[in-house]
């Protein structure tokens, strides 16, 4: 296998990196917040990957001798390393589902609810077991929510919503990359200057011209509304143990993580947030305001045959210094496996686990974020983002959860409409840059 540049490497690791030690002792101190038996689950299933992931290595490197020696991999041996990388996916997913539960937050735990908050919660609790909403009315009435309203269901305790949301950001990776900002208005408008005051030097008694004045432009982002609709049992409403506003938060959940995961990566703005990858492209030497800029691979669906792993320095660098601090690539599990094959001219290889659970892996030092809404590598796809999301993507929160109880569609179940408003888009065209497999 090729090798890349190792003194750009170097610069990447120098720049970006963090060590394995500190994430090793990272792990420590988030273990003594977690009961044993699931952090002993979460470190057998770690444990179990990385000895997977050195099986993987030691085959890989069969296959890159095999090409070495014979200009071509023996049959059995890719076919092998193919089956660990797979292995190793199907291990990943174990270990980032036991790392989100184990990282789930407890409904109730330091929370000191004020009066109002109290009396809204106990309200709110009767409304959804058993359908009485005279006190939860009366007290957003008296809140003046505008937001409220009975044929639209009512708003969820602000505490249920601080889990929803913190539940939803854990498992949904552009959100947990991305800058979130929260509004209590229909959209969020963003003023930026296309065009910047005049200026320059001149001597200390040199006549000033006159400078002229910038040019403003703004940025909107509506929100969207986002729905799911989990179902529930009498039995389960009567049970006093069970914890509604955390069995809400937790059935939302999924529905909320996949339908936000797609919007922002290709959403097309309509009854959805926009996501980065619906702007149109250009090649990254003529970018402009207003498009993300690409590099090209030089190969149709693949990366390079000779230097493969060289394309991502290039789209690193492609990157201005200021964002590359905070940066994080962007791809799907079917692109990792791919890259999970390069190594360095040192033998080393470019993709590492991270020890941490529930963190994410690293290339190049840099930490991915698994997005399954990313395309597989393909002829002219971009199938790898890379940049200062915080900065680069901007999701746009209304405040409220609302829910709507159903007794009456689906008999015995009661259905709970769960809504929140949503928006997103690229806020910062400078900072994300995209990997397009093509020749140009």
């Amino acid at each position: 296998m090729p090798s890349m540049n190792k003194s750009r490497v170097g610069r990447i690791g120098n720049a970006l990196g963090t060590t394995m030690s500190k994430q090793t002792s990272e792990f420590e101190k988030k273990s003594a917040d977690v009961n044993i038996p699931a952090i002993r689950d979460v470190r057998d299933a770690v444990d179990e990957f990385m000895t997977r992931f050195e099986t993987f290595k030691q085959a890989n490197d069969d296959r890159l001798r095999d090409v070495e020696r014979k200009q071509v991999a023996d049959v059995v041996t890719v076919e092998k390393v193919n089956r660990l990388n797979e292995a190793l996916d199907q291990q990943q997913k174990a270990v980032d589902g036991l790392a989100l539960s184990v990282r789930r937050p407890e409904f109730g735990t330091g929370m000191n609810l004020d009066p109002l908050s109290r009396d809204h919660k106990t309200a709110f609790d009767t409304y959804v077991r058993r359908g009485e909403v005279s006190a939860l009315r009366s007290l957003e009435e008296k809140a003046l929510s505008v937001q409220s309203d009975p044929d639209g269901g009512y708003l969820v305790p602000k505490e249920t919503e601080q889990m929803i949301d913190r539940i939803v950001s854990q498992a949904s990776p552009i959100r947990a990359i991305a800058g979130v900002r929260q509004i209590g208005a229909a959209s969020y408008k963003k003023p930026f200057a296309t065009t910047g005051a005049a200026s320059g030097w001149v001597g200390e008694i040199d006549p000033r011209g006159e400078t002229t004045t910038p040019t403003i432009a703004e940025l909107e982002f509506p929100v969207m509304e986002l729905y799911a609709m989990p179902a529930a049992t009498s039995t389960l409403l009567d049970d006093s143990a069970v914890n509604i506003d955390q069995w809400i938060a937790e059935e939302v959940q999924t529905a909320f993580a996949e339908q936000e995961g797609a919007a922002f990566v290709n959403g097309d703005g309509v009854k959805k947030p926009r996501g980065f990858l619906s702007y149109s492209t250009v090649e990254n030497d003529a970018w402009t305001w207003g498009n993300v800029g690409y590099i090209a691979t030089g190969t149709a669906g693949a990366f390079p045959a000779s230097e493969p792993s060289d394309v991502l320095l290039d789209l690193v660098y492609s990157v201005k210094s200021g964002y590359r601090a905070n940066a994080n690539f962007v791809m799907n599990r079917q692109t990792q496996s791919q890259i999970r094959k390069f190594k360095d001219a040192d033998g080393n290889y470019l993709w590492q686990p991270s020890l941490v659970a529930g963190e994410a892996p690293r290339l190049m030092n840099v930490p991915i974020a698994e997005a399954e809404d990313m395309p597989d590598v393909a002829a002219d796809s971009f199938a790898i983002a890379y940049g200062d999301f915080q900065r680069g993507y901007l999701i746009v929160d209304r405040l409220g959860v609302r829910v709507l109880r159903d007794p009456y569609s689906a008999k015995p179940y009661v259905l709970f409409y769960t809504t929140k408003r949503v928006g997103g888009g690229v806020q910062n065209f400078e900072a994300i840059k995209l990997l397009k497999f093509g020749v140009a």
